[in-house]
């Protein structure tokens, strides 16, 4: 998959404006927040501005491009919902559980890109292990049990 086609689907799946002060996102627009980008002014983000932001701070420094094809959707998708460290760590752990030692550190180099290619790592197994990062998160975060159905469904689509 490549960004152009990418970037659409992340644009439906984050929407447009919102302000709820449960989220930890808090003041986003299109997915892209204003605690992570606190200069911008989020309420008047341009389409093209939210897919410069995914297209720079997104998909080149997370190396979409570089994990496997049918696992590139998913991965650039967590990084976005959640994070790059997090989504990394993620794809480290279910990597670690198809038997392919991977440290689980956060950071996308060569041994992860390595592993997650030498892995044969199904974009199902990927899924399940996003699916458990929600479901302990909501267990340690009660308040954003309120997300919980959106997250999962958004974890099967793509």
């Amino acid at each position: 998959m490549e960004f152009k086609d990418a970037v659409k689907i992340i644009l439906k799946h984050e929407g447009g404006y919102v302000n709820d002060p449960v989220d930890p996102g808090g003041e986003t627009n299109m997915g892209i927040s204003k605690k992570a980008y606190p200069y911008l002014n989020i309420k008047e983000l341009t389409k093209k501005d939210a897919e410069d932001i995914y297209f720079k701070d997104y998909w080149l420094k997370a190396k979409v491009k570089k994990v496997p094809e049918e696992l590139r959707m998913i991965y650039f998708d967590m990084v976005v919902n959640m994070g790059k460290s997090r989504a990394v760590k993620i794809l480290q752990t279910a990597i670690s559980a198809k038997g392919v030692k991977t440290t689980v550190d956060g950071g996308i180099g060569p041994q992860t890109i390595s592993n997650a290619l030498k892995s044969g790592l199904e974009p199902d197994r990927l899924r399940s292990y996003r699916v458990k990062y929600y479901a302990d998160l909501i267990n340690r975060k009660p308040s954003l049990e309120k997300y919980w159905f959106g997250w999962y469904r958004r974890a099967l689509e793509v």
